[in-house]
């Protein structure tokens, strides 16, 4: 979802592969060599092949930097600053954000299994914390990485968007920045459309 939302910012052209996970085939030759870990999707343009969505977007942002949106700053001392916040959202946020999704959503509602509340409420507790930082900054800036969107906001949208479907929402509504900071990234047109996409996907496969 994190490389979709950059092409549609970016007003990119693409196309999808689709591979049958059942039948094996993201364990034929050729996925081995592009994807090392077995991650799935992975993601390609023209001679590049890349496995991890955010070193992809870095790319994305550079390559295409003259199309659509401008997601990267030209100033080195402002993309530093967004620098920092993307990885404050890779290294902070996610790494306690996505424990959360497992145990309120992916857990009880794609798996069928109980969700560990002692587990919830430890990582409720550093999602607080981690929150309270970004208010402060939020409360500084219009968005994370300075006065401009910028992928330092674009990749938490994915793991927000399953987040404010859980009880975990209401760590985001009771920090009135952050929360402003929310509506502003949630409601931009090319998120719109992965989230148009995703329920489109959704349901053919129903």
């Amino acid at each position: 979802m994190r490389v979709l939302a950059a092409i549609y910012e970016k007003e990119l052209d693409h196309e999808f592969d689709l591979v049958d996970m059942g039948a094996g085939e993201d364990k034929n030759k050729y996925f081995p060599s592009h994807i090392p870990f077995g991650q799935i999707p992975s993601f390609e343009d023209e001679d590049l092949n890349h496995f991890e969505s955010r070193a992809f977007n870095t790319y994305i942002a550079y390559e295409y930097a003259d199309k659509g949106t401008q997601l990267i700053y030209k100033d080195s001392k402002k993309m530093a600053m967004a620098s920092v916040w993307m990885d404050v959202e890779s290294q902070q946020f996610d790494q306690t954000a996505s424990k959360l999704v497992w145990e309120l959503l992916a857990k009880p509602v794609l798996l069928d299994m109980s969700t560990d509340t002692a587990d919830v409420e430890e990582n409720e507790a550093k999602l607080a914390k981690i929150l309270d930082v970004y208010e402060s900054r939020l409360a500084q800036s219009k968005y994370l990485g300075g006065e401009c969107f910028t992928l330092a906001d674009l990749h938490h949208l994915p793991t927000i968007h399953y987040l404010m479907g859980t009880q975990s929402k209401k760590l985001f509504d009771s920090r009135p920045h952050v929360n402003a900071w929310i509506a502003d990234i949630s409601a931009r047109p090319a998120w719109l459309k992965v989230l148009d996409w995703q329920f489109a996907k959704q349901t053919v496969r129903n």
